[in-house]
């Protein structure tokens, strides 16, 4: 029988496509990692990777082994991981990635609680608006929206985003405010540019009634961050269309107002992202349950709905 260390070091190099991401989540060296699955393939007489200066592929075999051993390798390390938790507090560094404005936003404000609850956890999160490999980067958790779910990996949506056109108090003084998504065209525009492609954003809202219009203001400052959009809008700079979740902190404060009221676009999910293991560890279990709890009791999907 192979040594678990040897089939854990495969299974996680196959999974993060790296040797070094392995390691990371192994808490071992990339040179053992790497020496393990050497010694897995000398015994099994198997190439199990194709190797490259960039990424480790599967072979034929290496792809046959994976589909047999991942499963029951998960349960019987979920299970030793179980019963040496039991009966203790949650402890270990919880590493955790979200989109910077957001985690400010939302999730930062929860951790003195978090910390009360479970005082043996280290944070280590990530502020970060690129998109991370969750698996590939050794990440416990991540909250966001758009997140590629890579094998092994599960979404908890937190809540169903609205996008909002908004803009300062001072911006609107004097003018008349628009009554249809049309009439933003008369107005300056923040406009987003996606960091993924470059193309610069467009927008149709839509209405309770089922109609749809194109919302696009005449564009006159051009970013790429949702949170500098709504900064920009607060100055009085022009009207932005932008997720609710950036949006609401400036319409609760007043720096803001929500124009078209009853028009919005689908701005998608927010999600809690995390493994799809029966046992997680410990800590990762009750980050999960603490963020669920709390977004619930701040009634976060109501409040970025339109």
């Amino acid at each position: 029988m192979q040594p678990l260390s040897h089939l854990e070091s495969f299974i996680r190099s196959a999974e993060a496509g790296s040797f070094s991401a392995a390691a990371r989540r192994l808490e071992m060296t990339p040179a053992a990692v790497s020496k393990n699955i050497a010694t897995l393939e000398r015994s099994l007489g198997v190439r199990l990777f194709q190797r490259s200066t960039r990424r480790l592929t599967l072979t034929e075999g290496g792809e046959r082994l994976l589909q047999q051993i991942a499963g029951p390798l998960a349960t019987v390390a979920d299970a030793v991981a179980g019963a040496a938790e039991w009966d203790r507090q949650p402890a270990g560094t919880l590493r955790v990635a979200m989109g910077s404005g957001f985690g400010r936003a939302y999730v930062l404000p929860l951790l003195g609680e978090f910390l009360r609850r479970y005082p043996a956890v280290l944070p280590d999160w990530r502020f970060d608006n690129r998109q991370v490999d969750l698996v590939g980067e050794g990440f416990d958790a991540g909250i966001g929206s758009g997140l590629e779910l890579r094998p092994g990996m599960v979404a908890r949506e937190l809540g169903r985003v609205a996008v909002v056109a908004v803009a300062a108090p001072a911006y609107l003084a004097g003018r008349p405010l628009p009554g249809h998504p049309a009439e933003l065209a008369q107005f300056d525009g923040i406009v987003r540019r996606s960091r993924r492609d470059a193309r610069v954003y467009s927008h149709a809202l839509g209405n309770a009634e089922g109609e749809t219009a194109a919302a696009e203001p005449r564009p006159c400052i051009v970013f790429d961050d949702p949170e500098a959009m709504c900064q920009a809008a607060a100055m009085g700079l022009g009207v932005t269309l932008v997720p609710m979740a950036f949006a609401l902190p400036g319409l609760e404060s007043g720096a803001l107002l929500r124009l078209l009221p009853g028009w919005s676009a689908d701005g998608g999910p927010i999600s809690l992202y995390y493994a799809s293991k029966k046992l997680l560890p410990m800590r990762t279990r009750v980050f999960i349950d603490f963020v669920v709890e709390q977004f619930g009791q701040r009634e976060f999907a109501r409040r970025v709905r339109a």
